[in-house]
């Protein structure tokens, strides 16, 4: 482990942070607002008639150590279990609040194909208890494709997919702990823009231990060459200092300094668009006009399965994280959440104001009637930042410029990333928290 990581100013650096971050939400979000989630074995779910869905899958057959998701070994008999679970879990919901419609699906893991013939079980139960109007989309790696999988992919449903590729260097591939050789990739990649797929999405990482800019370029423009419809970039730096993150076993890991990553953001960025593609989040970029694979900016959704998150008016909260006590929970008859935090109306405008900003672009419409209490308040922080070449405007929207996009991308990754890695280390120690503060 590199000896950096142990170093006082690091502590010193998390401090900062996170006063400054108290800071900022007292400022925006009022001094009531209470970012705390307590106990919660059941809730009171507000009345809805339409939301998003997501499922996570928590099995993995190859436990890449620099994953810091909810995740647990593949095991065929405890799969089954957790598959009986998820058909209550939905049922739950279906008896709260009615068949109501879904207006997209997303399932993610841990690996979620490694269920491919469960997902058959709880797609049905999902078109059975509500009403679907909206994309599947699934995530899966390039060792669980096969020409079975994709084409049982298509059956079931699911029009958007994603390949967490990650890289095709072998000399990285070996280092994030993937098990395979980079032939594997060409070939599932191959295979599932076969099988004709809406949108197929590769998940490639940059800022790896010892990256230069020009492999990064190299993984891009493979990617590029597949034809692919979509490509999301991830900094590995996101996680070696979060206490969920199991990267820190590996050996030489250092935060890449802020001018590289400036550097490799901007190269990137600029590749894409003289590629084709356009930004369609601060790390999607898109070519063509297929439906956008996103994992994250949903407005209001619910979370099935263990250590799952549910975003609904007035309220957050997450499911308990251990498959076996989220398996137990289901099983028992319960609604298997663990934490809830309240949300104000204040906080909610601005949670959509952040995720508004992560696309890249508002329309001024929307800004104006979603944020109309709080105008006088962000006046003045946005006009700062359109100073600093933060963003853009022209009559209709306003639009993050590349510059604006690196930032956020680096500050979602100090703040954001910092209170889930709270509320998922004390939920994977504990599988009913007494109380999480972030």
């Amino acid at each position: 482990m590199n000896d950096s990581l142990q170093k006082p100013h690091y502590k010193y650096y998390f401090f900062v942070c996170a006063n400054l971050t108290s800071i900022v939400r007292k400022y925006f979000s009022g001094p009531g607002s209470d970012y705390r989630f307590v106990p919660a074995r059941s809730i009171t779910l507000p009345p809805i008639d339409k939301t998003d869905l997501y499922i996570h899958i928590p099995f993995c057959k190859n436990m890449c150590p620099y994953c810091p998701y909810n995740k647990v070994e593949y095991d065929k008999a405890l799969a089954s279990r957790y598959k009986d679970a998820l058909l209550r879990e939905i049922e739950f919901y279906r008896e709260r609040l009615g068949r109501i419609e879904i207006t997209s699906v997303y399932v993610g893991g841990g690996t979620p194909t490694n269920l491919i013939d469960e997902l058959f079980e709880i797609v049905s139960s999902l078109r059975k208890n509500f009403e679907i109007t909206g994309e599947l989309a699934i995530e899966t790696t390039p060792s669980d494709i096969s020409e079975e999988v994709v084409k049982k992919l298509s059956r079931w449903g699911f029009g958007l997919v994603s390949l967490g590729v990650q890289s095709f260097n072998e000399k990285y591939l070996e280092l994030i702990g993937r098990n395979y050789a980079s032939e594997t990739l060409d070939s599932a990649i191959r295979k599932t823009l076969k099988a004709g797929f809406k949108t197929v999405n590769i998940d490639l990482m940059f800022a790896l231990p010892g990256q230069t800019v020009e492999e990064m370029l190299a993984d891009i423009k493979k990617a590029v060459d597949h034809g692919v419809d979509q490509i999301t970039l991830y900094p590995l730096f996101t996680f070696p200092y979060s206490r969920t993150g199991h990267y820190l076993h590996l050996k030489k890991v250092r935060m890449p300094n802020l001018q590289l990553r400036r550097v490799m953001y901007k190269s990137m960025h600029d590749y894409l668009e003289a590629s084709g593609f356009e930004r369609v989040s601060v790390w999607g970029f898109r070519r063509g006009d297929p439906p956008r694979y996103s994992s994250v900016t949903r407005n209001k959704y619910i979370g099935l399965g263990a250590g799952a998150a549910s975003y609904l008016p007035g309220v957050f909260y997450f499911n308990t994280f251990p498959p076996e006590a989220y398996i137990e929970s289901c099983l028992d008859g319960k609604l298997p959440v663990s934490l809830k935090m309240d949300v104000s109306e204040s906080m909610e405008r601005f949670y959509w104001l952040y995720w508004r900003f992560y696309d890249t672009y508002i329309p001024k419409s929307q800004l104006n009637i979603k944020i109309s209490k709080d105008l006088r308040k962000i006046r003045t922080p946005l006009e700062i930042a359109r100073i600093l070449g933060i963003w853009t405007q022209d009559k209709h929207t306003i639009s993050l410029t590349e510059r604006g996009s690196f930032w956020l991308h680096l500050a979602q990754n100090y703040f954001i990333l910092n209170y889930i890695d709270k509320v998922w280390s004390e939920s994977i120690k504990q599988p009913w928290p007494k109380e999480i503060k972030i």
